[in-house]
């Protein structure tokens, strides 16, 4: 992983009309459409099914808004504010353990219908936003999104 890599910040809220307005007019953000939906996700107790909603600004830097999950600590928003920093990974599966060896625990990945994972969270044990990897396979379809 490298610096260059980071793309977002991530943001979870319990209202993602808002938030989204209250960016807009603090800091003239655009937006892309909503995207998400019910996904499969291996979390740290095992597989689960969760519908997500998330919307990403157009403008740069770009910052993520995911709806909140009722039930689910892991989607609640973050007392600082910011949830996480998302990153590009070439390998998520190799990336995250290599976070895991640097004391991040694994909390969710999303995963294909092979197990294989596109996205994870971690956790930090000293506390803070999480670190975010997102399979550089999607990047192509997120910046169709955004543009």
């Amino acid at each position: 992983m490298k610096a260059a890599d980071q793309f977002h910040v991530g943001i979870v809220v319990h209202d993602l009309a808002e938030a989204r307005e209250r960016l807009t007019a603090l800091f003239g953000y655009e937006w892309a459409p909503e995207a998400g939906g019910v996904q499969p996700v291996l979390l740290a107790d095992g597989p689960a099914t969760v519908d997500l909603l998330c919307q990403y600004s157009r403008s740069v830097p770009r910052v993520e808004l995911v709806r909140s999950v009722p039930g689910r600590a892991i989607w609640q928003p973050a007392d600082s504010g910011v949830h996480h920093v998302g990153y590009w990974s070439d390998d998520v599966r190799a990336d995250s353990d290599a976070l895991v060896a640097q004391g991040y625990q694994r909390e969710v990945a999303g995963t294909l219908p092979d197990g294989t994972p596109y996205w994870a969270y971690h956790r930090p044990a000293s506390g803070g936003p999480r670190i975010e990897l997102v399979s550089r396979a999607l990047q192509p379809s997120m910046e169709r999104l955004w543009s």
